[in-house]
């Protein structure tokens, strides 16, 4: 068979992974909560997964099982599944496959709320360490008899620390640990996960997959390279005789059925849609961020820019090994510190100041007030978090529209 192009595959990844009925291209929505068995017996079956079905849609339904089944292809992974937000995927997976007494080896740089989350698995009495993913050695030397997982971003948001993903996942490789990597700011198109072996991915889909800014969710891939055999906190309820599956039912049972941060069937079906496009908004946002990085790079004005793609970033050759020849769409500034940031966001008229990111229209906010207001100054400092930054998500629009409200709004301020 023909190996088929990224874009090809998600154009028809309904058609081919789902098989619609009534030759529908798309999965149709499901928005049933009950699924009736002619046979009892065939009832039981599927609740105790000795058969696959539906029992009840906090679990499953075709419309989720339909957008599982695109991404799992797509990532080239065991399987998936799905959750109305992405933090509800990091959440569910955390809390489904550690417990008390364990030990999680986090990065430092993580987004504002994750960051928060391990603040509250703490509370737990789950052990964190927060160390620079950057250098593997920080990461080896912070492991203990008692650590059960790694966790970092590709790309941390905002100041583009990327992880040395290789190296941390050799070493996961080596010492039997889990190995949990976000890559929402590098979807499938520019990053894979089974290169870096890594054992688990998540996501938020309301980013890039969906790309419009319209509708919320996340996800979990299993990549099926980690041994759940060897791990001590699989329950004996889901030890099935599929040991790869073992991860993957924990986190279904634990974390979605019992937390219960159901994907809701129209949302699936809007990043099913959404992510026909992914190849196309993320080239186009990618070869704008260079672009308008690269201009802001030596302008008057801005005192520094962080971007990967930039030569002097202390990643860029990290970036250049990991990515496919793209470095993300989201950077930060920091302005002379004679500027006002507020003043220069105000004065822009094609970017939207908003909270998002991952959208088809150029983004902007100021980071230490806002997203990462709540970790306090000391935190914000260890992640090199400067008060003056601020931080864009770069679209799809023409690029010369771009850089000419950048021009018009420096001009103001001068």
């Amino acid at each position: 068979m023909i190996k088929k192009g990224f874009t090809t595959r998600l154009v028809h990844a309904d058609r081919h992974c789902n098989r619609p009925q009534d030759g529908a291209v798309h999965q149709p929505i499901s928005n049933s909560v009950l699924f009736e068995y002619d046979d009892v017996a065939d009832l039981v079956d599927v609740f105790q997964g000795k058969k696959v079905g539906h029992v009840y849609s906090r679990s499953s339904s075709s419309s989720n099982s339909a957008l599982q089944n695109m991404i799992a292809d797509l990532e080239d992974g065991l399987g998936a599944l799905t959750f109305s937000t992405g933090m509800a995927a990091i959440s569910a997976t955390l809390l489904s496959l550690l417990k008390q007494g364990d030990h999680l080896i986090a990065s430092q740089f993580l987004f504002g709320n994750t960051r928060s989350l391990v603040d509250t698995l703490q509370d737990l009495g789950i052990e964190i360490s927060l160390v620079d993913v950057t250098d593997v050695q920080q990461v080896s030397e912070a492991i203990r008899s008692n650590t059960r997982m790694v966790y970092t971003e590709t790309i941390a948001n905002p100041v583009t620390q990327v992880a040395d993903l290789s190296a941390i996942g050799k070493l996961c490789t080596e010492k039997g640990l889990l190995y949990l990597v976000d890559n929402t700011m590098t979807p499938s198109f520019i990053f894979d996960a089974n290169k870096v072996a890594a054992s688990l991915t998540v996501s938020s889909l309301t980013k890039y997959a969906a790309g419009h800014g319209h509708v919320l969710g996340g996800v979990v891939v299993d990549t099926g390279i980690y041994n759940w055999e060897q791990y001590p906190n699989i329950s004996d309820l889901y030890k099935g005789q599929d040991t790869q599956q073992w991860g993957l039912t924990q986190i279904k049972k634990k974390g979605l059925r019992d937390m219960g941060a159901t994907l809701a069937p129209q949302s699936a079906h809007a990043i099913s849609i959404g992510l026909e496009t992914l190849a196309l908004r993320m080239q186009k946002s990618c070869e704008n961020a260079l672009r308008l990085a690269t201009y802001l790079h030596g302008h008057d004005l801005v005192e520094k820019v962080y971007y990967p793609g930039l030569s002097d970033h202390p990643q860029h050759f990290l970036a250049r090994e990991h990515f496919k020849g793209s470095y993300g769409a989201i950077f930060s500034i920091d302005l002379n510190p004679d500027v006002d940031g507020f003043a220069f966001l105000n004065a822009l008229n094609l970017v939207l100041c908003a909270t998002h990111l991952g959208d088809t229209r150029t983004l902007a906010l100021p980071v230490a007030q806002t997203i990462f207001y709540e970790n306090g100054q000391d935190a914000r400092t260890k992640m090199g978090i400067n008060d003056n930054m601020l931080r864009f998500s770069v679209g799809i629009e023409d690029i010369d529209d771009i850089v000419a409200d950048f021009e018009q709004a420096f001009e103001q301020l001068n």
